[in-house]
């Protein structure tokens, strides 16, 4: 028998991956491969913390070590830049989220009978994954897995898949059932009850004529830079406390003490809100919602941040807007920000933040910027989804 092949990394979609490009499905760097397919475990393979993974599609890398799992984190960011053929002064270590910290879920509910099934969806399929555990998610969110279980038995139609949505505010969890079917005076009792007794911040549900708060003793929000702001429902967070702070870290970093900065795509003011201290900032976000939510934040704490709902893929700022400013901030949905990328690199901005969490597109983002004449002086990987193959990471150009 031949010896058997070492398994010396892991490909973006979680495939173990041999020297000669065999891919291995459920395979970890340092471990072995037989001829016959038998896996021979090496240093870096742990035992899965969850009795569900290997069904559920939440999480693809449960066996994968600390340390390995940080230099996949590291390697997704490296394999990107080459694939562009860019090349970065310093690729960081990666910064990992720790269990049971995730604050933000959309699950997927389905009642049959007086059965309830409530998880994530199984790998590639759309079978649900009953959830009993949860290594995953921060405590106060699996808590509410087993009410919002019995709950739905009560209001969730036969067959037909609910959303489960759930997020941490500063307040406490709020939750928003969409396509359940609340109807008569006992279900309407028992979502007023359900909502108190779980100390919910806001509760919401969604019928099929959109969102109808029905819970919320005090405005919800979310605090960036010790400023307040009175989030839309589910509005967009980073999955966790702890990567957003290293996203915002890395942010502040780049900018450095420029006194003008542009937070573009902002949201409700995640980057904005955080370095406005001593500085003016100008931050456009296409979203309304987002948008009010932030500008109404910012005149709450007379922050200098001048706001606009504007929407930066058909109308990016071009380079006479851009050059008033010593630093741009720029975090992008998960294609990138082409348009507005090509008229940066024909600014003289001279440094410029880049939030991602698509390493692909960063990497093509990030080679227009250079054949602008931009260096790429570091990037710092950021693994926030823990155990799957998501990857995030902000990044330093300067000119």
């Amino acid at each position: 028998m031949t010896e058997a092949a070492l398994i010396t990394r892991i490909a973006a979609r979680g495939d173990g991956v041999t020297a000669d490009g065999r891919h291995v499905m459920g395979a970890v760097p340092g471990d072995r491969v037989r001829d016959d397919g038998i896996l021979i475990p090496g240093p870096n393979r742990v035992e899965p913390p969850c009795r569900h993974f290997g069904k559920c599609g939440g999480c693809q890398l449960q066996q994968v070590a600390e340390e390995a799992l940080a230099t996949f984190v590291r390697d997704r960011v490296v394999g990107g830049l080459a694939g562009q053929e860019v090349s970065a002064s310093d690729v960081l270590p990666a910064l990992l989220s720790p269990p049971a910290s995730r604050r933000r879920a959309a699950l997927t509910a389905l009642r049959t009978g007086k059965q309830v099934a409530i998880g994530f969806n199984a790998a590639q399929s759309n079978q649900i994954v009953d959830m009993r555990m949860c290594p995953l998610l921060l405590p106060e969110l699996f808590a509410l897995v087993a009410p919002v279980r019995e709950l739905l038995v009560l209001i969730a139609p036969q067959r037909r898949p609910v959303k489960v949505k759930m997020q941490m505010l500063d307040q406490g969890v709020e939750l928003i059932l969409e396509g359940v079917k609340a109807e008569g005076l006992e279900a309407a009792m028992a979502l007023q009850d359900f909502a108190g007794a779980n100390k919910l911040a806001r509760f919401v549900i969604d019928q099929g004529d959109g969102y109808e708060t029905l819970w919320q003793p005090d405005p919800p929000t979310v605090r960036f830079g010790g400023i307040a702001v009175e989030v839309p429902p589910f509005a967009f967070l980073q999955p966790t406390a702890v990567g957003q702070d290293a996203l915002i870290e890395a942010v502040a970093k780049a900018i450095g003490d420029a006194p003008a900065v542009a937070d573009l795509f902002a949201g409700v003011g995640t980057f904005a809100l955080s370095v406005q201290a001593g500085r003016k900032i100008y931050a456009a976000e296409g979203a309304r919602d987002a948008m009010a939510a932030m500008t109404g934040a910012a005149n709450r704490a007379r922050a200098l941040v001048a706001t606009e709902h504007r929407d930066l893929f058909r109308r990016p700022l071009i380079p006479a807007e851009l050059n008033r400013f010593g630093a741009v901030i720029l975090d992008p949905p998960r294609a990138g920000a082409e348009e507005q990328v090509k008229e940066l690199a024909a600014s003289d901005v001279p440094a410029i933040a880049y939030v991602s969490c698509n390493p692909a597109s960063f990497a093509r983002d990030a080679k227009i910027l250079i054949a602008g004449g931009y260096i790429l002086d570091w990037v710092q990987p950021v693994g926030q989804f823990r155990w799957s193959t998501h990857v995030e990471l902000a990044g330093r150009f300067s000119k």
